[in-house]
């Protein structure tokens, strides 16, 4: 608590610290994200980028004028709007200009803006910019009162709250933002498919988002690419807001003399810097980690082109690129966070469909507020033609009133039955006005604005009407747009097929016997042939052996974490034995605090026995296991507190589980269910105990255990411990390990 006096104006807060740091900290991140990260539902923009546009506007920096130093630009938007560094300002600048990262640029750049290869844009005295068409359409109606302004950041001038914005920027050009506690992500979108999109929904609301996806396909990247995620799986991105979508680059096959083919790369995904793409297959090829990968060339000029050679013209070129995909990021993910501000002060994820009425709702309130100013200035300049129409009846005793009188501003006021408006509007008028071909153009311009009056009064008082006129507006954006086929074609590409799942590539490794080595601290690696001598196998100073596998180059092997997750690895691209391996956690996403429970060989045609700690259990097919990505696959659900202890390959008809209490249960193995992912069954039931292993047997052979000296111990009459699953057991036979495990992998 603080208590001092107040002095020299001073103003002490008497506040618990804890609360005054909450509250301010609050503050921070609510401003951060209203203020900065987040954008506006109604307009798509950022206030920076808000703040550009409104700023070159003011600069009339517009498509058909000339350019101008992009420092004058931010200076203008420092000063005036944005009391932030220029650093942010230039690059929120260059990225609207960039048409590699914005699917519609609404800043004309010209000089070096930076390319798709990383380089950095030129200092921002060196480039220039304008106002895109885009941007006109963005800012047109400000001077309408289409939109509220608000005072900047110290008062000195007005800026506008948002834009009025008919072109639909949020959806058109996407979002990317990172606040406190929250973020956005918003892909681009083809801007007829929005706009269609939105004539539907004007044309039926119950519309649904299966519906909308009928026209809205996908995002639509600036940079192109391929979008091979399902329609299932985008259709639950769109429905939730939230998800991610999957991009692979482009590519086709050209063939050579001699049977020979290559691959070129022609798009890659959005995000994605070539030269680093370049330069991570560079590095894979000269390690060996891409044994289907012989040579790679950049030859790319205006447009992309990356030429892969393979190793041979035998493999397919499905399984060379999958590979790729696997390895590379000619594949990568976008994120999906429909994160957005409405009405500039609530966040909220949105689906697809809310965005679209959000914009159609904008849309409408815009018209409505563009209508009633122009009704405002048609009633204004009718209330003049009106005196002006007097002026041209009853000229000849007019002008004898401004010529004699000497107050004409009153006498006409009081002759003609005139406003203050429309009398001063009379004595400013020019000579050359006084014709007769003046007052018809004046009865005209009465007529057409009338005409006008009353159209805009019907349709201020029908909503149907305001609907109707808001979709023809709509058709007449598609046909301006339409001229420019860069934006109105899509340039992603959506393709479901193609995908490989669990891809295998045995025939182009050289296959050979291997030892594949997991020490006790995590670490792996393989040596040739088959180990014999274990005292031969070097270890780190303070680890020592855990698994031994006998494997082959071109097998993938299985590691069960006791999260319930499977990690695979390639036992070809693993260590060589010379050195000490590599941490397995390091080649996979597995945690620091998760343990490793089991490693073994990936069989198409085996499937395991999967446990948790307190006995449940299910039969899985290798096949269901195999992960594709470092972060491993969930097979076994598990509730805090529990972990998952055993995975055993099947052999056999009867399955043995014993428990730390020494319980031993025998049931047979067609009690168990088969799932490629869950929580199983009970197999044994505990008392202030857990499973402590499981195995599984031949009834014909008996069970069989290794005590700790490693003697083979084997179980005949094994019929008084054979029961039913979910049973408790009876007592382990004498003899049996004390550590209560079979000890067998």
């Amino acid at each position: 608590m603080t208590n001092k006096k107040n002095s020299n104006k001073e103003i002490i807060l008497n506040e618990n610290l804890d609360v005054a740091l909450g509250q301010r900290y609050l503050e921070y991140a609510l401003s951060t994200i209203t203020d900065r990260a987040l954008p506006d539902s109604r307009d798509g923009l950022k206030p920076v980028h808000r703040r550009i546009l409104y700023a070159m506007r003011q600069l009339k920096l517009t498509p058909s004028g000339s350019f101008r130093k992009c420092a004058k630009i931010v200076g203008e938007v420092m000063g005036n709007f944005h009391p932030h560094g220029d650093k942010a300002i230039y690059d929120s600048l260059v990225r609207m200009a960039q048409t590699f990262t914005t699917r519609y640029p609404l800043i004309e750049g010209q000089g070096n803006f930076g390319n798709i290869d990383g380089d950095n844009a030129a200092a921002q005295r060196y480039t220039e910019a304008r106002l895109s068409e885009i941007s006109m359409i963005m800012l047109d109606g400000l001077d309408e009162s289409a939109v509220d302004f608000k005072d900047n950041y110290d008062g000195s001038e007005k800026e506008p709250e948002y834009l009025p914005a008919f072109f639909p920027q949020l959806l058109a050009n996407g979002a990317y933002g990172i606040a406190v506690g929250m973020a956005t992500s918003i892909p681009p979108h083809n801007i007829r498919e929005i706009l269609d999109a939105s004539i539907k929904l004007i044309q039926n609301s119950k519309l649904d988002d299966l519906d909308l996806m009928e026209i809205i396909k996908g995002p639509d990247f600036p940079t192109g690419g391929v979008l091979v995620d399902s329609k299932s799986t985008i259709l639950d991105n769109y429905i939730s807001g939230k998800g991610s979508f999957r991009i692979r680059a482009k590519f086709n096959q050209e063939f050579l003399s001699r049977g020979r083919w290559q691959i070129v790369i022609t798009e890659i995904p959005y995000g994605i810097q070539k030269s680093k793409l370049v330069e991570k297959l560079a590095e894979l090829i000269n390690d060996k980690k891409i044994n289907l990968l012989n040579d790679l060339r950049d030859e790319s000029a205006e447009d992309i082109r990356l030429v892969l050679e393979p190793k041979s013209k035998n493999i397919p070129p499905d399984v060379l690129m999958e590979h790729l995909f696997k390895k590379t990021d000619l594949e990568s993910r976008f994120s999906l966070n429909m994160n957005v501000l409405f009405d500039g002060k609530m966040p909220r994820v949105s689906s697809l469909k809310d965005l679209l009425l959000n914009y159609i709702d904008h849309s409408r309130n815009i018209l409505i507020r563009r209508s009633k100013f122009r009704l405002r200035n048609i009633d204004s300049r009718l209330h003049l033609l009106e005196g002006f129409i007097v002026t041209y009846l009853n000229l000849d005793r007019v002008i004898s009133i401004i010529r004699y009188n000497d107050n004409p501003k009153l006498d006409l006021q009081k002759e003609f039955d005139l406003s203050d408006l429309q009398a001063e509007a009379i004595l400013n008028m020019r000579l050359r006005s006084l014709r007769k071909l003046e007052q018809i153009q004046l009865e005209e311009e009465k007529d057409q604005l009338l005409k006008e009056r009353l159209g805009l009064e019907m349709l201020l008082e029908d909503e149907n009407n305001q609907w109707q006129k808001l979709s023809k507006d709509f058709e007449l954006l598609k046909l301006k747009l339409s001229s420019n086929t860069m934006y109105f074609n899509r340039k992603t590409i959506i393709e479901e097929k193609g995908i490989l799942e669990n891809l295998e590539i045995p025939e182009f490794i050289e296959e050979e016997e291997v030892t594949v080595i997991v020490s006790k601290l995590g670490w792996i690696k393989f040596v040739k042939g088959t180990v014999i001598n274990t005292e031969e196998i070097k270890y780190r100073e303070g680890d020592e052996e855990r698994f031994l596998i006998n494997a082959k180059t071109s097998d993938k092997i299985l590691i069960f974490g006791s999260n319930g997750h499977i990690y695979s690895l390639q036992v070809n691209l693993l260590p060589s034995g010379r050195t000490n391996g590599e941490p397995i956690r390091l080649l996979t996403d597995l945690p620091n605090q998760i343990e490793i429970v089991n490693v073994i060989v990936f069989e198409s045609n085996l499937s395991s026995l999967v446990t948790s700690n307190i006995g449940d259990g299910f039969i899985i097919k290798h096949e269901d296991m195999l992960a594709q990505t470092r972060s491993g696959k969930k097979i076994i659900n598990l509730k805090t507190g529990i972990i998952a202890n055993c995975l055993k390959n099947i052999k056999g008809d009867l399955i043995a589980t014993i428990g730390t209490n020494r319980k031993l249960l025998i049931f047979k193995i067609n009690e168990l269910p088969e799932l490629n992912k869950g929580k199983g069954v009970r197999l044994q039931k505990y008392k202030n105990a857990y499973l402590s292993d499981i195995t599984s047997f031949d009834s014909e052979i008996g069970l069989v255990w290794f005590d700790k000296s490693g003697r083979k111990n084997v179980l005949s009459n094994f019929e008084d411990w054979v029961g039913k699953r979910a049973q408790s057991g009876k007592i382990a036979p004498k003899g049996f390990p004390r550590d209560n495990k079979f000890n067998l992998n």
